[in-house]
């Protein structure tokens, strides 16, 4: 199901009389197309879980429509939409089985649509062996892991098959090891039942190992849109290089003069075609190479052995935060007893930020050359 928004924007009124407007989705315009997994990632408080309850119907939007294919949902109320809905509480019903929770839904529809109860339990059961919790369903949700009783409220969800699969921050309750395994599953689960799916999280990189594309927000408003790797290789503004990558990328005030991109002293490019002026600058934990006559020279603060990696950790006075973490090949030998470390870098992970807009300025990477 195509799921098209236009010019989607909620306001909530201020606490007091005297307070302004709280605009918490603004002039949002985006269509998904039929049988994609859309991540909706940003910041707490960025209005993701917001344009959720939109689409699914909890909240009625200031303005603009929802479409659902052809259909003008904007009005329907949730249960008239098609939607399945799952919250990061699991809102499973304590005193029923595992069973009767993934029924309960098939119970409420009536006329053409009504079940008998065979045609119900085929239909859970069914449901069940899709999410792997066949063999549960006479359990209580009390008698559950985590995992599974997540797996219960995604089998509830989907057992109606709905137009629009919903899904507000679903694995956040998790343990690391049960949330990889539980967004492998949503995705095959995806995959097989080819229903349109909206993920909403504040993980990055859980919204990027499952996403068809990803929509990154900042206070209500949508910042990019695009295939994962897309956005994390070619970020539009400092907001969102910032927010995708881990460990972060290491931002740098820094200048271009004279066709050289400057962080201090140090000419890390030539950038023959930007103009002079100040400039943030931000290059990836992977774009560092560590050379002995390296152009940008930091302050060595010891090493993060990670295995088949190594994250130099250092210091220098033109970046943001009190640390930079460069990862590199466990191959390379660092000189511990050294108080300094020196790198070259790699155009194309290297990102100019404009200081006052913060929107990317784009440079030639094929014509830049390792200062």
């Amino acid at each position: 199901m195509k799921v098209v928004l236009q010019n989607l924007t909620k306001k909530f009124p201020g606490r007091k009389k005297a307070d302004a407007e709280v605009i918490a989705v603004n002039d949002f315009t985006f269509e998904i197309p039929d049988g994609e997994l859309i991540g909706l990632l940003g910041p707490s408080g960025c209005g993701k879980s917001t344009a959720l309850n939109l689409i699914s119907g909890l909240l009625m939007p200031t303005s603009g429509k929802i479409y659902f294919g052809a259909d003008d949902v904007t009005d329907l109320p949730p249960e008239n939409r098609g939607v399945g809905l799952v919250f990061q509480n699991y809102a499973l019903y304590p005193h029923l089985t595992v069973k009767q929770n993934i029924i309960f839904p098939l119970q409420n529809l009536k006329g053409k649509d009504k079940l008998s109860k065979d045609e119900m339990s085929e239909k859970a059961y069914e449901i069940a062996k899709l999410v792997q919790i066949d063999e549960l369903m006479d359990r209580k949700p009390s008698e559950l892991s985590g995992g599974q009783q997540q797996r219960v409220a995604i089998a509830r969800a989907l057992v109606k098959m709905p137009r629009v699969l919903l899904l507000d921050e679903p694995l956040s309750n998790l343990d690391a090891r049960l949330r990889l395994q539980t967004r492998e599953e949503i995705k095959r689960i995806q995959q097989e039942t080819k229903i349109t799916t909206i993920f909403v999280t504040h993980d990055q990189e859980e919204a990027m190992s499952i996403s068809d594309r990803i929509v990154v927000m900042q206070s209500g408003v949508i910042q990019q849109i695009g295939k994962p790797q897309d956005v994390y290789d070619d970020p539009v503004n400092l907001f969102v290089a910032k927010f995708l990558g881990t460990p972060p990328i290491n931002v740098f005030v820094g200048k271009v003069k004279d066709g050289g991109l400057y962080i201090g002293d140090d000419c890390i490019l030539d950038v023959a075609d930007v103009s002079d002026r100040e400039v943030y600058i931000g290059i990836r934990p992977e774009g560092f190479i560590l050379r002995e006559d390296g152009p940008l020279c930091c302050t060595l603060g010891g090493l993060e052995v990670m295995g088949r990696d190594i994250s130099v950790v250092s210091s220098h006075p033109g970046c943001q935060a009190p640390t930079i973490r460069s990862i590199i090949s466990a191959e390379n030998k660092v000189d511990l007893a050294s108080k300094t470390v020196r790198f070259a870098v790699k155009p194309n992970k290297v990102f100019i930020f404009d200081k006052e807009t913060e929107a990317r300025i784009p440079f030639s990477a094929e014509d830049a050359r390792h200062g």
